[in-house]
């Protein structure tokens, strides 16, 4: 048998593979010479990383002058593993010997892994620099690069003495890569990610192995194994160390933890992430979630684990069939409840058993005496513990954890204690923990067990502190440290089943028949006793119905919680449907902390609901609520108002009672009219979303958020924002998209933090403020489709910023398409982001030809010039672009591009060699093509005046 981790049945296996210690931007960084192998053998190199869920880097153009950017350096020291694709023309790139010679650097200094292939080039070409390689290396300027020469040898030489994949003329490429993917994944990338098992693993290997042999991974099937056993025996574990050993070979792994508590449809959806990696991909529904499953798992070789089962339901519904998934599938579950694995038809069912005696001991000496074995004088009481705990690892570890540093009186009465309910010695082993709690402390951990168990630790925490006088911080780590809980990789509270069913009996022995005698309520049938018979009471301080599957009818009424005069938590499901209910109730307790009522039926909150200890307040999809309360409350604890999708709320109260509120949503209150003067001056706040409020007409006249990141509004009923305070530095993003506004007024420049400003669609805004280009951290401005837009201000270089003259310094998306009433584009003049530019839209426009200055671009990737119909000419872009010309049906004349390997957009018409949307600019610059546009074409002569280093391209006479 295994031991298991110290305080839940499972973890969450996290959505991307990068290391939470060494905080590596991207696994891979990809060197290789973009004229052999960018469009071919390295696109489909860096197209497996990525589906494989692998971050990688590819440069795409950051080379630039006569030194490797910063950016490239950047993106090696950010890499876990260097990957170097060895071509024939490899070493005839300086850049590329420079990359070479810094990703070896940063092997010796930072311990960077590098991987090198040898694509259709000897190893011992590269390593002596012979044949064509060398010729390729030799030909580089000896004289220019004098004091490299020798640098570069020598990390030509390093390099090929370094395991690496060879690859010659003849091999099937796609198998290749599989080989390369498999290797790198379980080598290098796929160990720093793996699952965290068990602080002390005892016996854990010869499971293991023995769950291995079941699995048959040899075998070309689709294999499904049961592992059974009771709740603390370490089913979890065993499920992750199988999961660590077999997982690198396979196309895709799953592990779903917790199964029995999560909604079908989020496993649905984490199974298909897992597998697919597509972030854009969402289940709405079980049966959609079904048939997702079936039809793109089949062709696919996965692992899947499912955790924790407890209801035939759940497996229909993520394995509805074993020919769902590819050949050589492994499906593996974990259940306490052998039913289900039998009638699923699993292939094998493995029983874990309860540890032995020897392993017993050692388990529970390290957690008691942090030793392997007893000192001899507990030695006696060591066999005792062991005794009651019955050879159950969970029972092992809470007692052992709690008898740590204990004295021996102390030891002799927790052991008595177990002794004298001998029917309850497992319940009893895991209560004492709980017996030795602080009466806050014992506060927390109820609430973890009965509402919070699976809830991110930042959201609980507040909570817990609104409640009690015990710091979250101490009070969760005091909770670690006797093993009741566990704060997962993704900062989640998690505790072991048997503990949570502890818990909740603890609770439910408070009043066996009534519940509304209990401290706490939280099964749906209790919750609608509760509420339909109003039987709650004073001894309530929180309520909560999780539904999972189906909606759950309750009978709603005006006196349901007028008993509860302490009641902290209200969570109720948004399945819950609320039957014979005018909409009114009478009282809702003052006691409040937390208020999580998705589809909330009440109208508005009674008039003496005055709960200034409010945390949170969350009435997300309540159609029926009309307005929040009259006047102002004092709601001085507030830190979140979610009101998103409440169609009915028209205005909104004063909000200057809550000065604590850090995030109010008001996204889709499709009838809300304005947002009052006191929202804009929320000292606290640091989100407030507005989105898709269409009839909204009145936004705070002035806003001063100091501490404000995020700001989206988006009605098209708006036609003024507010001015904009001086403290307002910290705000990253604004999105006024899809507003009526007709100008920004000059404060704007105030916001100094500025990243992303969003004004698409503002089809009425006429024009911009100077200030505009203060902005000195803006990287993405937006302006598509402000179709009346005239023009930019003028006289920019006079701005002075900190003492810098510099217009939009770090701006890297630049996006002003369909703005037809600008006639040039010379405002690009006035930018100083030469370097940091990387896409610019100037499509459906009336430019007649681009400014000179466009080639101060450098590192600008995409130029989107789609249906700039007027456009007559292009003399010169950046080196690397990769322009989209399609729809300039007035185009006559196009520059040679400097990377004549480029891909241009264009119109089947502007390439005479294929009839797609794409060709090379080698293909514009050198080809004798005509360019007519598909609807003007004609009949006639086309006469080419040279195309040697540009190409004019003339229409044919007019019949």
């Amino acid at each position: 048998m295994a031991s298991l981790t110290t305080s839940s049945s499972s973890s969450s296996l996290p959505l991307s593979s990068t290391d939470h210690q060494n905080h590596y931007t991207y696994e891979v960084f990809l060197s290789f010479r973009g004229e052999d192998t960018r469009f071919n053998f390295t696109d489909h190199l860096h197209t497996a990383l990525c589906q494989r869920g692998i971050e990688n880097f590819r440069d795409d153009g950051l080379r630039r002058g006569e030194e490797i950017s910063s950016a490239l350096l950047k993106a090696i020291e950010e890499s876990r593993v260097s990957i170097i694709v060895f071509s024939q023309n490899y070493a005839s790139s300086r850049w590329c010997l420079d990359e070479l010679v810094k990703i070896l650097d940063c092997r010796k200094s930072r311990g960077h892994e590098v991987r090198s292939i040898f694509y259709k080039v000897d190893p011992s070409d590269v390593r002596h620099q012979r044949g064509a390689f060398g010729e390729a290396f030799y030909a580089l300027d000896q004289c220019k690069y004098k004091d490299s020469m020798d640098k570069w040898k020598a990390a030509l030489k390093e390099a090929a003495d370094l395991s690496g994949w060879p690859f010659k003329d003849g091999e099937y490429e796609s198998k290749f890569i599989d080989k390369i993917v498999g290797e790198l994944s379980a080598q290098v990338i796929n160990p720093s990610c793996e699952l965290q098992v068990a602080a002390n693993p005892i016996g854990i290997e010869s499971c293991r192995q023995d769950v291995n042999r079941l699995l048959h991974t040899e075998e070309n099937i689709v294999r499904m194994v049961g592992i059974w056993g009771p709740g603390g025996i370490g089913k979890t574990t065993i499920a992750k160390d199988v999961f660590n050993s077999i997982h690198h070979k396979f196309a895709g792994s799953c592990f779903l933890a917790d199964v029995r508590s999560n909604y079908l449809t989020q496993l649905q959806e984490r199974l298909l992430f897992d597998i697919l990696r597509d972030p854009a991909l969402k289940v709405n529904s079980v049966d959609q979630g079904v048939s997702l499953i079936k039809t793109m798992m089949r062709h696919k070789k996965i692992l899947l684990i499912l955790d924790d089962v407890s209801h035939s339901n759940q497996l229909q519904n993520l394995i509805p069939c074993p020919n769902c998934f590819g050949p050589g599938s492994r499906i593996l579950i974990t259940t306490r409840d052998k039913r289900w694995l039998i009638a699923h038809q699993v292939d094998e069912v493995y029983e874990v058993k309860m540890l032995d005696y020897d392993q017993a001991l050692v388990l529970f000496s390290l957690n008691a005496f942090k030793i392997n074995g007893p000192p001899s004088d507990y030695l006696e009481l060591a066999r005792r513990a062991i005794c009651y705990a019955q050879g159950l690892p969970l029972a092992l570890i809470v007692l052992g954890s709690h008898l740590f540093r204990r004295s021996r009186e102390e030891w002799e009465a927790t052991l008595d204690s177990c002794r004298e309910d001998p029917h309850r010695e497992i319940r009893n082993v895991l209560k004492i923990s709980y017996d030795a709690l602080g009466v806050d402390l014992k506060g927390y951990f109820l609430d973890i067990a009965c509402f919070f168990k699976g809830m991110h630790i930042n959201h609980v925490k507040p909570i817990l502190e609104a409640c009690y006088d015990l710091k979250s911080v101490i009070g969760i780590k005091q909770l670690q440290e006797k093993a009741l809980i566990r704060i997962d990789r993704d900062n989640e509270i998690w505790m072991h089943d048997l503990i949570e069913e502890m818990g909740k009996d603890i609770v439910y022995q408070e009043s066996p028949g009534e519940p509304g005698e209990r401290s706490r309520v939280w099964s749906k049938e209790d919750v609608d006793h509760v509420l339909t018979y109003n039987t709650g009471t004073n001894k309530i301080i929180g309520i909560q119905a999780r539904v999972f599957w189906r909606s759950f009818k309750i009978s709603l009424n005006a006196k349901s919680f007028s008993g509860m005069k302490n009641l902290r938590y209200i969570s109720m499901s948004e399945m819950m449907e609320y039957e014979f209910f005018s909409g009114d109730i009478d009282y809702l307790s003052n006691q409040l902390r937390w208020l999580d009522w998705s589809k909330c039926p009440l109208q508005s909150f009674p008039s003496n609901f005055h709960a200034n200890k409010l945390v949170n307040l969350d009435i997300s999809e309540s159609c029926g609520i009309t307005r929040l309360w009259e006047g102002r409350k004092n709601f001085s604890r507030l830190t979140c108002m979610n009101l998103r999708g409440c169609d009915s709320i028209t205005e909104l109260p004063d909000f200057s009672g809550i000065p604590n509120l850090k995030e109010l949503n008001l996204c889709e209150c499709r009838n809300l009219v304005g947002v009052p003067d006191s929202v804009g001056f929320l000292p606290n706040l640091v989100i407030l979303n507005v989105d898709r409020c269409f009839d909204l007409i009145m936004f705070p006249r002035k806003i001063n958020w100091k501490y404000a990141e995020t700001i989206s509004i988006r009605s098209r009923k708006l036609e003024e924002f507010s001015k904009v305070g001086k403290e307002m530095s910290s705000l990253r993003i604004l999105d006024i998209s899809d507003t009526c506004i007709k100008e920004l007024d000059e404060s704007i420049g105030n916001l100094i933090g500025l990243e992303w400003l969003d004004l698409f669609n503002c089809k009425n805004l006429t024009t911009l403020p100077c200030s505009i280009y203060g902005l000195q951290n803006l990287k993405r401005f937006e302006l598509t489709n402000c179709s009346k837009l005239v023009s930019f201000p003028t006289n920019t270089k006079i701005l002075n910023v900190d003492g810098c003259s510099l217009s939009l310094p770090k701006l890297q998306i630049f996006d002003i398409g369909g703005c037809s009433l600008l006639s040039d584009c010379d405002f690009l003049m006035t930018l100083d982001c030469w370097e940091t530019l990387k896409w610019l839209n100037l499509s459906r426009n009336n430019f007649v030809s681009l400014p000179a200055c466009i080639t101060k671009f450098v590192n600008l990737g995409w130029l989107d010039l789609r249906d700039c119909k007027r456009l007559r000419e292009i003399l010169e872009l950046p080196p690397y672009v990769r322009p989209d010309i399609s729809g300039c049906e007035s185009l006559r004349r196009f520059s040679k591009l400097t990377n004549p390997g480029a891909v241009i957009e264009a119109e089947s018409s502007l390439c005479s060699k294929t009839p797609k949307r794409h060709c090379t600019a080698e293909e514009l610059s050198m080809e004798p093509t005509l360019v007519i546009p598909p609807k003007r074409q004609r009949t006639g002569q086309a006469s080419m005046v040279h195309f040697a280093h540009e190409m004019v391209l003339l229409n044919p006479q007019s019949p």
